[in-house]
């Protein structure tokens, strides 16, 4: 009996069953060259426990039985299926951050890199939000001691939608905002801080601009710059951490907590080189 995975893919937010492991599903999912394609993602390979997942799905109100069917694709690839979709939308959002035994970069002709994990960095405090919060009233609800402020941060936001803004909110502050905000309330977000202003996007004065705005406004706490599929178009070595003695690498919360996956000490060269 072959070996299985359940790899949940970001952005796309759906779950597949595989027998081919992390590498041979990204290869069999590749578009092709990372020259003329674009196809991005995050792999998360999700626990699992004599042949069912090690973990319960969150609740969505019983439009479609998650269990039932993840059980049902994970015993097809048992069988030597090479793939079966287990989820096909919207998986992200009812999939518990507990769930997630490793995340993987996946570059768009299939090369894979495991990040490592440096697992849970703050349990958020409070629930109470409302839109009228200055940065540091979201620190002291989320329960973080107080500190000087260290400038504008730019952020792309992969899941559950894909997002470039601009925040005068730490990572941490950002992820507790997020997932607590009256209306805009995301149940679980995953994303990743940016070294550079990425102007394929938008024009260089939107940028300036918004920076300005947050600057002058330091009760604001976000302004959005592009809602589009971001992903394909920022390279993965301008994100925070990568080959670099910083903080960075990629955020997922809920509205409890917030974890921490980190790129490796040394960037294997092979990856690095990749094209896409």
């Amino acid at each position: 009996m072959p070996e299985v995975n359940l790899v949940l893919s970001i952005p796309q937010g759906l779950i597949t069953a595989t027998s081919l492991g992390i590498g041979g599903l990204a290869r069999h999912s590749s578009p092709g060259s990372g020259k003329h394609f674009k196809g991005r993602k995050l792999f998360v390979d999700l626990t699992l426990k004599d042949g069912s997942p090690d973990f319960e799905y969150l609740d969505e109100g019983n439009w479609r039985n998650t269990r039932g069917d993840t059980v049902n694709a994970l015993r097809a690839a048992g069988e030597g299926k090479r793939t079966k979709t287990a989820l096909s939308n919207n998986a992200f959002s009812c999939t518990p951050i507990k769930a997630y035994r490793s995340i993987y970069l996946v570059k768009t002709a299939g090369e894979v890199m495991e990040m490592e994990p440096q697992g849970q960095i703050h349990v958020f405090k409070s629930r109470d939000c409302h839109e009228e919060m200055s940065p540091d009233q979201v620190a002291e609800a989320a329960g973080i001691p107080f500190q000087p402020r260290q400038g504008v941060h730019l952020y792309l936001v992969m899941c559950p939608i894909q997002l470039i803004l601009l925040s005068n909110l730490t990572p941490v502050e950002y992820a507790w905002y997020a997932t607590h905000r009256p209306g805009k309330v995301f149940r679980q977000v995953i994303f990743t801080e940016l070294h550079d202003e990425q102007f394929q996007f938008a024009a260089q004065s939107r940028f300036e601009d918004a920076r300005q705005e947050l600057e002058t406004q330091p009760d604001k706490k976000t302004k959005t710059i592009v809602s589009d599929n971001c992903i394909n178009d920022v390279l993965f070595n301008t994100w925070l951490g990568y080959g670099k003695n910083t903080e960075g690498g990629i955020y997922a919360a809920d509205q409890t907590h917030i974890d921490l996956w980190r790129f490796p000490s040394v960037i294997p060269v092979n990856w690095d080189r990749a094209i896409g």
